[in-house]
């Protein structure tokens, strides 16, 4: 080897050290084009390759590398490089490939009837099929095989990626209480730096996707600024950093940081996109939701389609726009198409606190029951507890007990105030104004109003905002033209667009005691249509 191509590949192994992925992909990739590389230096340009986003040339290098083994005659080493090269493909969604690679691993493997770590990896992909398959026992047995075989020989890797895995397959088959101790044990490695860069990023990935399909907030927090902070310490790497980001912009999202979230959600589709990664679905989805937050309809609804041309499933979050828009038949057929096919309970938990809104909007008081009983029975987190209490509040307040609806909302408040969730907090406090009017109580109700209107203004939510302001009475110290309180009241929604059915859901009255109430307000005020309704209502300042 030349004296430029040593020092090339010297400074390549040591910016591999210092995870500086670009430069040591270029050092070596430079000495490799002046005298072909050993093979443990095409296992570090494959690794560097990989880290740098450049998945093909990541996947050659891996290949190089096997068969440099091979010609030695190190089969062991060689089905290592093997394994490495799965894990590779089957992140990228090459799964046959990966099949044909893992069935030729286990051939050299047992010619040479060696007891290795080796056979644990390739049993790695194995489970992963399983769980793809939906065989969640199968993918829980053969990833424990896999954990045996890894703590055997002492090969953290192996123990890391399999303990992720059965976590993974206990939550899947509903075994919740178990869920977190092997995810736990999987993180423990990674914080420790125990485990490779490419595994520790995989796994910092799937334990916080599979806190937030278990509504486990703090968990989720937690590893996700770990992994912020693992991302941000290693500025070239690219095949983690966008789906951080959408992580970044979930945890934003709820705490209210909405701008933050909108900029995180922004740069994750942006770095996922460039690498055509599935995951930039979510990012759309994300990004689609903070438009709808703050009111951005049409923004909102473009996202939700990219999200869905990417392969995520846009509810519930485009079924609750259509409500906003007061499209209900729409947000109706789509929440009830969504939750008749989901059979998953966790995938169930994140459609039904919609379901519940949507039908309790369409006036179908048994199906928003329902869906309230079954968040109810699910509920076993702090977070899923909030979303079922806040739920079992609008059907109470549906029913028309206003006492009982009035206690659960309270207790709803308190846990997302707790939970440091202010959008469902206020949202909540929305609810709790409306049963304290049905109860009598209206300076209670107008003080709740103006505390939700205040915090929707604080996050941007312009379309709550608009409608906690037209339910509060506060603004016009005397109802106009001999207007009552409820017709003033509904005269206001009028005037924001709001139909005739979504203004019975917003106030939790019937289609036609509403309909009575435009009636009435025609004919005191002499007006004829909705359109002169809303003139009148913003020349006389009442909205």
């Amino acid at each position: 080897m030349s004296g430029d191509a040593e020092q090339s590949r010297t400074r390549g192994r040591e910016h591999l050290r210092r995870r500086a992925w670009a430069d040591a992909l270029a050092e070596l990739t430079a000495a490799d084009r002046a005298a072909p590389l050993e093979p443990e230096d095409l296992e570090r340009l494959a690794t560097a390759a990989y880290l740098a986003g450049r998945d093909e040339d990541s996947v050659a290098a891996w290949e190089r590398a096997h068969r440099a083994h091979l010609d030695r005659g190190d089969i062991v080493r060689a089905a290592r490089c093997a394994a490495s090269l799965i894990f590779v493909l089957l992140n990228g969604g090459e799964l046959s490939r990966a099949g044909g690679w893992c069935a030729r691993a286990r051939r050299l493997l047992d010619d040479v009837e060696q007891d290795c770590a080796e056979r644990g990896h390739l049993l790695v992909p194995t489970a992963f099929q399983s769980a793809v398959e939906g065989d969640w026992p199968s993918a829980y047995a053969i990833a424990g095989q896999a954990a045996e075989i890894g703590v055997r020989f002492g090969d953290l890797d192996l123990v890391t990626l399999a303990r992720n895995l059965q976590g993974r397959a206990l939550i899947a088959q509903g075994r919740i209480a178990d869920r977190m101790t092997l995810l736990d044990q999987a993180m423990v490695a990674v914080l420790a730096d125990d485990a490779s860069e490419i595994v520790a990023g995989s796994v910092y990935c799937s334990v916080i996707e599979a806190c937030q399909n278990v509504f486990d907030l703090r968990r989720a927090q937690e590893w996700t600024a770990a992994l912020t902070h693992w991302c941000d310490a290693q500025p070239d790497l690219v095949p983690f950093s966008g789906s951080c980001l959408v992580h970044r912009a979930e945890i934003m999202q709820l705490r209210g940081a909405w701008p933050d979230a909108a900029d995180a959600a922004r740069r994750a589709c942006e770095r996922l996109l460039s690498r055509a990664q599935p995951a930039a679905g979510a990012a759309f989805y994300q990004q689609a939701e903070v438009h709808r937050l703050r009111g951005e309809f049409a923004p909102a609804e473009e996202g939700y389609r990219e999200a869905s041309r990417w392969g995520r499933e846009p509810q519930p979050g485009l079924a609750r726009l259509r409500l906003m828009q007061g499209q209900i038949d729409v947000a109706e057929a789509a929440i009830r198409r969504a939750v008749d096919e989901a059979q998953d309970p966790m995938a169930r938990c994140r459609l039904l606190p919609a379901h519940v809104e949507i039908m309790s909007a369409a006036g179908d008081v048994p199906a928003a029951r329902a869906a309230a009983d079954e968040l109810l029975a699910i509920a076993d987190a702090p977070w899923l507890r909030a979303l079922a209490t806040h739920a079992e509040g609008v059907v109470l307040l549906l029913e028309g007990d206003e006492q009982a609806a009035l206690g659960r909302l309270r207790n709803a408040w308190t846990a997302w105030q707790t939970l440091a969730v202010p959008y469902e907090a206020a949202r909540v406090r929305v609810l709790i104004a409306l049963a304290c009017r049905q109860l009598g109580d209206t300076e209670t109700a107008e003080m709740e109003l103006d505390a939700a209107s205040w915090a929707f203004a604080q996050l941007g939510a312009a379309a709550d905002l608009a409608r906690a302001q037209a339910l509060s009475r506060k603004a016009v110290a005397k109802p106009a033209g001999g207007l009552t309180a409820r017709e003033l009241e509904v005269l206001r929604l009028v005037a924001t667009g709001k139909t005739n059915r979504s203004i019975a859901a917003d106030l939790f009255l019937s289609e036609k005691t509403v309909a009575r109430h435009i009636s009435n307000i025609f004919t005191k005020l002499g007006l004829s249509s909705r359109a002169a309704a809303t003139a009148y209502a913003y020349e006389n300042e009442l909205v």
